[in-house]
Parts: structure tokens; C-alpha cells; sequence
């Protein structure tokens, strides 16, 4: 038996982790994934760089997901467009036997319009940078009132960073009852 079934994932997931040949869950995806999966709760995760902290989110992320509705019901800040792209790009792999999904990613210093198309067809998930994300926000592009889970990867780098004043402007637009994850 996968030792990722014990944490209680479904068989899309399974799926896709089976095919990028993962075997043992890390100490950080053993820790977060039943918890997000059985109540959804507030998280703060701290592990180093390489542990699977991605995983550890996106799984639960993805298996929450109605992918029946087209409205936003993930949302995840990172600090870099690159590190944007990586989240994004990883949730695609994760996600590829989920029938429906749509993840877009949005960043600075990429056409704003592809963006907004991307969109307008719907995203249950947005990876997004604050600033761009604020910026389509103010255009009405993005609606937030959907969304249940809010992952701030990278959550204390983006403080340092100075973008509080973004993620509090976004954290008004989201439902108050959301579980908000810091990792």
C-alpha cells in the first residue's frame, strides 16, 4: 500500500503522485495533509526548502476542490514570479487526473491580458503574486468571495518583503470563515 493513501487521498492524487514516483510522504506532508483534509483548519508549517511543502498544501488544495463550479475557491500568494510558476506548475503534475481543474497563475511582467483571458474561463485555483493579483482585483477580473483556503507560501519572506499592506488589502476580499495557511 502507498503510504500516501494513509493520508487519506484520493485516487486522481494517487494517481499523479504515482507517476512522479513518490513513495514516503515527508515529515511535513504526514503532519498537514489529514489535518487540511479531515476539518480544514488555520496552519502555520515551518520545514526547509526541498520537503515537500508544496505537496504538503496542494494535495489537500486539490482534493477540496469543485471542480463542477468554475469560481475561485483556492487562492496562494507567493512572493516571486518565480516561485509563482513553480507552485503553479506543480499543482498542474499534481492535479492532471482531476477532471475540470484549472489553475492559472498570475505574476508581474507577463501580459496582464493572457492573464485575464486565462481567467475569464475560470480558475478554482489562482497562484498569484499580491500585486498583480490586486491589480485584477481593482480591474474585476478576480472575485474572492468563493475562496475557503488561503496559502501564504513563503509566508514570512513575504513579510520581510514588505507586501502586509497587499496581503491585507487581499485578505478583506476573502471570506472571514477561510482557513488561512502560512508555510
Amino acid at each position: 500500500m502507498n503510504l500516501f493513501e494513509q493520508l487519506g487521498l484520493d485516487e486522481p492524487i494517487l494517481k499523479a503522485i504515482s507517476d512522479m514516483g513518490f513513495e514516503t510522504p515527508s515529515e511535513i506532508q504526514q503532519k498537514a495533509i489529514p489535518t487540511l483534509l479531515a476539518n480544514g483548519a488555520d496552519m502555520v508549517a515551518l520545514a526547509q526548502t526541498g520537503t515537500g511543502k508544496t505537496a504538503a498544501f496542494g494535495f489537500p488544495l486539490l482534493q477540496l476542490i469543485d471542480t463542477d463550479s468554475k469560481l475561485t475557491q483556492g487562492l496562494i500568494l507567493s512572493p516571486t514570479r518565480e516561485l509563482c510558476l513553480q507552485i503553479a506548475d506543480d499543482l498542474k503534475g499534481f492535479g492532471k487526473y482531476i477532471d475540470g481543474l484549472h489553475v492559472v497563475a498570475v505574476y508581474g511582467g507577463a501580459s496582464i491580458i493572457t492573464q485575464i483571458h486565462e481567467l475569464k474561463h475560470g480558475a478554482q485555483i489562482i497562484v498569484a503574486t499580491p500585486g498583480r493579483l490586486i491589480d485584477l482585483m481593482e480591474r474585476g477580473v478576480v472575485k474572492l468571495e468563493n475562496v475557503r483556503n488561503v496559502v501564504l507560501d513563503e509566508a514570512d519572506e513575504m513579510l520581510n518583503m514588505g507586501f502586509s499592506d497587499s496581503i491585507n488589502t487581499i485578505f478583506e476580499a476573502v471570506p472571514a470563515d477561510r482557513n488561512t495557511l502560512l508555510f
